[in-house]
């Protein structure tokens, strides 16, 4: 039996493009696997699950890769010597988290056997982000592998252009758009996950593409529902995966495990209050060395009943989940959080600008005991980061980057290279605060935002934005508005919720949600959201965008308080960079033949030159003096002359019929090692004086230093000058040195006078002895 007869499409037209499931094809020693083709981009995703758990394993070990390979663009690596595909990129990194993010709620998190799910993107046509069918491919497999998974999920891409929604833009149309925001959603429509970016949209206009996003979800479910039942295999159920740990190891039924986690549980209730809620001015790792005591407690009342240690154990493993459950509880059925505060309420804030002495910039921004240190480097716009992934070869002038010690949190932790954690937050906060940066045009340096994690209880990332904010406008960055960022929480039980305001350590337990917003003044600049729900309903999304929006305007007015706008000078340790708009023609004589020139600018005045294709040209140096001599040498190279403008300059070379003048450069001192293009003009005999000339040395000889006037510039770039018309010291008619004429010589070898009266003059003069016609002989 040919292998093509186990290949099964599923074909919608969805968005105005094709959109393909197709099983059967690829990777089939994979527990499920698809692939998914929209437009011409095609991503294969398989997901596979090991047979045992991992021992020791005190978390859900999921995960998402995401590979991006060259060839699906049609590209090879940049790099000269290494070809093949290494490290993922930031944007692989991103979109992997995106698609974990919408997954890993829907599990069973009890389950310790390692699930990995890959995306490969096989082909992409330039115009449709993978991100979308990647979600989509990853939902699939699950459904059809016999891995348990207990819901489908569906993302969408959602754009505005002219106020109107468009649904999974391309990437032109997102360049028009004022918002791209990706939204999954599950069976019933709940939202479980968002990604967005945005040009200070309206609060309205974002839950609006929410629910925009929402309505036609639900076409993509049905699809994967139709693959499920056409080609799904038969799920495993929980049970047996969680018995089969070590069902031949366990001396205690199950029955009895249920009772040690039962006593667990009613001893958290009955203890909790006392532990967690007697002193709400109590910090972190005050929490924590009380939760510490009351599971040491829950323990020696174990003891007690004669449990041993490996039970107590096991059962003592739930007791965090108790604790982060009664929490729960607590604040949806009384409003009550661990450190006193109201539901809408944003712990003490604080902040600061310029706190160290030489960088660029700096910002400290301080919320509860969250504590972020922010710092701003300027640097020339040679410094742009190149970006050669799949889906770009571009520049990026803009970078965030975060760090995330382990003394943040107290803990000891090997510092390595940036974590998926770290480039996801970095990003988050990069994206708030693009949207209100300057344009290149108007400041065209190069920006790098560091934020250093120093203290860590609640959501660092949005503590990055306001940091980086605080850090951009101390170094003189002219940003249109301050952004801020506070990240929201949520206390769920069955259909009752609460919203939680500026969200913190034991607040994010099960039922709970970390929902990121970060804007202005006047709109949403950057969203990010995953639960450990089955997804929001609107009215917890409603909810969260009103009380977001109170607490940003919170924060932004302690900010203002501190520093209200960017500094109106840049800092002395910053570079300085100087413009020049050339005709792009022109570009080639700065760069001259092998980098010659311009080579030799940047020796002679330790600048950095960098020219864009449409002529722009910027000088960066440490000081703006030599930034300013380089632009003067650049400037005279590209020097224009147009009719009317006063040059000097020196007489090279006299000719019958006029002198050549070598115009000396605007600039009074050539760094050495510079040589200057010879700019040469000519002054017509005609020219040199309001009088006539016999000849040019008359008025000029070579050697002379003489201000001329550009008369005209011809199409071939030759220049006429003229002394007509400026303060040229001509000697006086009466001292004008008459000059022996030669006489001409005539016909038949012999000499002659020339005549050099023109036909009126000799017409004139021989009229002097002729009466005029019209006079009348008048009578003696």
């Amino acid at each position: 039996m040919s292998h093509e007869t186990n290949v099964r499409s599923f074909e919608r037209e969805f968005g105005g493009r094709k959109l393909v499931i197709e099983v059967g094809r690829f990777a089939q020693q994979a527990h499920g696997s698809c692939t998914v083709q929209y437009g011409d981009t095609v991503v294969l995703a398989t997901v596979v699950m090991g047979e045992k758990a991992r021992e020791g394993m005190d978390y859900f070990p999921l995960v998402v890769d995401y590979e991006e390979r060259l060839y699906a663009a049609g590209k090879i690596k940049g790099s000269r010597f290494i070809k093949r595909e290494g490290r993922p990129s930031d944007e692989a990194v991103l979109t992997a988290r995106l698609v974990d993010r919408s997954l890993r709620p829907l599990f069973d998190n009890r389950i310790r056997n390692e699930i990995q799910i890959v995306l490969t993107v096989l082909c992409w046509d330039g115009e449709n982000d993978p991100d979308f069918p990647s979600l989509l491919a990853a939902s699939t497999a699950l459904s059809i592998s016999h891995i348990p998974w207990e819901t489908a999920v569906a993302g969408v891409k959602i754009g505005i252009i002219n106020n109107e929604w468009v649904l999974n833009p391309t990437y032109n149309a997102l360049e028009k758009s004022s918002l791209e925001l990706m939204a999954a959603y599950t069976e019933e429509r709940n939202l479980i996950m968002v990604e967005a970016g945005a040009h200070e949209v309206p609060e309205e206009k974002a839950i609006e593409a929410i629910r925009f996003g929402r309505k036609h979800v639900g076409k993509l479910i049905q699809l994967i529902e139709e693959v499920r039942t056409e080609v799904g295999r038969q799920k495993v159920s929980i049970a047996s995966i969680l018995n089969s740990e070590s069902a031949e190891e366990e001396e205690e039924s199950a029955e009895e495990a249920r009772e040690h986690e039962e006593m667990v549980r009613r001893l958290v209730e009955e203890h909790a209050e006392k532990y967690l809620f007697s002193d709400p001015l109590a910090r972190k790792y005050e929490r924590k060395a009380k939760i510490n005591e009351l599971i040491a407690f829950i323990d020696d009342q174990m003891k007690e009943k004669q449990i041993g240690k490996e039970k107590r154990q096991k059962a003592l493993a739930r007791a965090y989940e108790y604790i982060e459950e009664y929490i729960s509880r607590a604040i949806v059925r009384e409003g009550k959080r661990v450190d006193g505060r109201r539901v809408d309420e944003v712990r003490p804030l604080s902040a600061s600008a310029g706190v160290l002495p030489r960088v660029h910039g700096s910002g400290l921004f301080n919320r509860g005991e969250t504590q972020v240190l922010s710092i701003v480097t300027l640097g020339a716009p040679g410094d742009e980061q190149i970006l050669d992934t799949m889906e770009e070869h571009t520049k990026k002038r803009y970078m965030h980057h975060y760090n995330f010690p382990g003394f943040s949190v107290g803990e000891p932790k090997r510092i390595t290279g940036p974590g998926r954690r770290e480039i996801g937050h970095g990003a988050l906060a990069e994206k708030a605060l693009v949207s209100v940066l300057p344009s290149k045009e108007d400041f065209p340096y190069t920006i790098r935002v560091v934020s250093e994690v120093l203290g860590s209880n609640g959501s660092s990332s949005m503590a990055s934005v306001c940091g980086s904010t605080l850090a951009l406008m101390d170094a003189g960055v002219p940003i249109k508005k301050p952004v801020a960022g506070v990240a929201m929480g949520l206390a769920s039980e069955g259909d009752r919720f609460q919203v939680l305001t500026d969200l913190q350590d034991l607040e994010d337990g099960p039922g709970g949600m970390d929902f990121k917003i970060a804007g202005t003044r006047d709109g949403v600049t950057a969203i990010q959201m995953d639960t450990k729900t089955r997804g929001l309903s609107m009215d917890i999304v409603e909810q969260t965008f009103q009380q977001a929006r109170d607490a940003r305007m919170h924060i932004l007015d302690a900010m203002a308080a501190v520093i209200a706008e960017p500094r109106s000078e840049l800092s002395p340790y910053a570079p300085r960079i100087l413009t020049l708009n050339i005709d792009p023609a022109k570009i080639r004589d700065i760069i001259g033949p092998g980098g010659k020139v311009i080579n030799a600018i940047i020796d002679a005045t330790d600048v950095a030159i960098d020219i864009e294709d449409d002529g722009l040209v910027m000088v960066t140096a440490a000081n703006e003096e030599s930034a300013r001599i380089a632009l003067r040498v650049i400037q005279e190279i590209v020097r224009e002359f147009s009719p009317g403008e006063l040059v000097q300059g020196v007489v090279t070379r006299v000719e019958s019929y006029g002198a050549f003048v070598k115009i000396e450069p605007a600039i009074n001192e050539i760094p050495e090692g510079i040589t200057l293009p010879a700019n040469e003009g000519m002054i017509h005999i005609s020219e040199l004086a309001p009088f006539r000339v016999e000849q040019v040395e008359d008025i000029v000889k070579v050697g002379d230093k003489i201000t001329a006037k550009v008369k005209e510039v011809d199409s071939l770039g030759r220049i006429s000058l003229t002394l007509l018309g400026t303060d040229f010291p001509y000697p006086a008619p009466t001292s004008r040195p008459s000059h022996p004429r030669r006489p001409h010589p005539g016909r038949n070898g012999r000499e002659q006078r020339r005549d050099h009266r023109s036909p009126h003059q000799k017409r004139r003069d021989e009229g002097r002895d002729r009466p005029h016609p019209s006079r009348r002989q008048q009578p003696l």
